[in-house]
């Protein structure tokens, strides 16, 4: 009779703790601060490449790993195109897609990416972490992973966490270089 009440208690306080961690909603990754793992070796047919070298030429640079079977995706891809417009160096990883899908929603809705990775199987998302798309990491110049942001780049919390995660990378960049 006891033991209802007690696992009661017990989840009751996991959810407590939970709400008044620093940022419920997020997940640590343990990428921030470290060397940004491989890209794929393969490119999306008709694309530039993505090459490992792109995220270590001194700049700041946004990865967006990405599908096009993905509407929050989708919903994104404006944010996307309108860095790019902007001169944010975004790449792309598309993952676990159709190939020729992917490009026919690049040709239809424009391509933001100064290169794209190709990984079909999902092999390079286990080795960046990520749990499904979009994701996006910040890379500094250097090559460091900076800010990691899982979801749409779309609405509030993409404009009180990401947008100033960025901008705090690109003043550093601009300062140390």
């Amino acid at each position: 009779m006891a033991i209802p009440p007690v696992v009661f208690v017990a989840v009751a306080g996991l959810f407590y703790g939970g709400m008044y961690r620093e940022n419920p909603s997020e997940l640590p990754s343990t990428f921030v601060g470290r060397e940004a793992p491989a890209v794929p070796a393969a490119a999306l047919e008709g694309y530039p490449a993505l090459t490992d070298a792109d995220l270590r030429t001194g700049a700041v640079t946004v990865v967006n790993f990405w599908a096009s079977w993905c509407p929050p995706c989708r919903a994104e891809h404006p944010v996307l195109k309108k860095m790019a417009a902007d001169g944010v160096r975004v790449v792309g990883i598309n993952m676990r897609d159709d190939a020729a899908k992917a490009a026919e929603y690049l040709a239809e809705e424009g391509n933001p990416f100064l290169g794209i990775g190709f990984d079909p199987k999902g092999t390079t998302v286990v080795d960046w972490g990520v749990t499904a798309p979009p994701e996006t990491f910040i890379v500094k110049g250097d090559g460091t992973v900076a800010f990691r942001f899982i979801g749409p780049l779309v609405g509030t919390d993409y404009e009180t966490r990401f947008v100033p995660a960025l901008e705090a990378a690109l003043a550093e960049g601009k300062a140390g270089g």
